[in-house]
């Protein structure tokens, strides 16, 4: 038997074998991240953690890719110069909205496995670091564009970043904002797993199988118990207020002149 709920721009569904799938569902636009689905990703936590019986959650992106990061077209940040306190504080809102999705996702009861394909970017770098294990294909690719674009890494990514990765390879990857493949992903220590593209839903769900046929007790206190080492390791690394970091950086003139111009480069390669 499965459970679902209707979203939007996800699918989610529950069985009754502890299996669940969390599928990001615009494959038209690459599952680029807009408002919508960031609200969507956190009622989708909260509706997985309903489910006492649910041990695994296998998170995937349809289509020919994992997640092209932040959706440039739905972003309440995108608006106009705000001329009133009410809206300006309802785009500041609108700023926390990616780390509320991750660190709700993060936060999730069951184990969660990101099964990577094709290019996460930005923001889906940030989906994957919150993902409990990471396999990936052969052939994806990660970078995160965010200083091209005028505007600092968000969703809670820095935090996320060092912890798994290390402030120094952080810094590098996020101030330079170039690609990195699945071999580099694995050696710095980001991803579990690199498969075959052909091979990769077939590693990703015997690996689920695998959780599954352990003991559920001690599994869920192996990721308690490392959540919260991990929590006390990085004490004082926290993310800042995204929703304020965002809007700063939206009306500095410098930033708006990146964007543009990362839009148009855009634009240029798709044309």
């Amino acid at each position: 038997m499965k459970d679902t709920r209707e979203f939007k721009t996800i699918l989610v569904e529950a069985d009754d074998s502890g299996l669940g799938r969390l599928t990001l569902n615009r494959p038209d636009r690459l599952n680029a991240v807009g408002a919508t689905m960031l609200q969507e990703l956190a009622e989708a936590a909260r509706w997985f953690d309903e489910h006492r019986d649910l041990r695994v959650v296998i998170v995937s992106g349809a289509g020919r890719a994992f997640c092209a990061g932040a959706d440039l077209q739905d972003s309440p940040l995108a608006a106009s110069e705000p001329q009133t306190a009410k809206s300006w504080l309802y785009r500041r809102e609108a700023g926390q909205y990616g780390l509320r999705a991750s660190d709700a996702i993060e936060q999730m009861r069951a184990v969660t496995i990101a099964q990577v394909q094709g290019y996460a970017v930005g923001g889906g770098v940030v989906l994957t670091a919150i993902c409990d294990l990471r396999v990936v294909a052969e052939d994806a690719w990660f970078f995160i564009p965010e200083i091209d674009l005028g505007i600092p890494l968000a969703w809670g990514g820095i935090p996320k970043l060092v912890r798994e990765i290390g402030p120094a390879m952080t810094k590098e990857l996020v101030m330079t904002c170039r690609r990195f493949g699945a071999a580099e992903a694995k050696a710095i220590g980001f991803v579990n797993r690199v498969v075959p593209p052909a091979m990769l839903q077939d590693e990703v769900e015997a690996l689920a199988r695998e959780l599954l046929d352990k003991p559920s007790v001690p599994v869920a206190i192996t990721k308690e118990h490392v959540n919260a080492v991990t929590r006390a390791m990085s004490a004082g690394i926290t993310a800042f207020a995204d929703g304020d970091v965002l809007l700063g950086a939206s009306t500095v003139e410098e930033s708006r002149v990146a964007a543009r111009a990362y839009r148009e480069r855009t634009l240029r390669k798709k044309s």
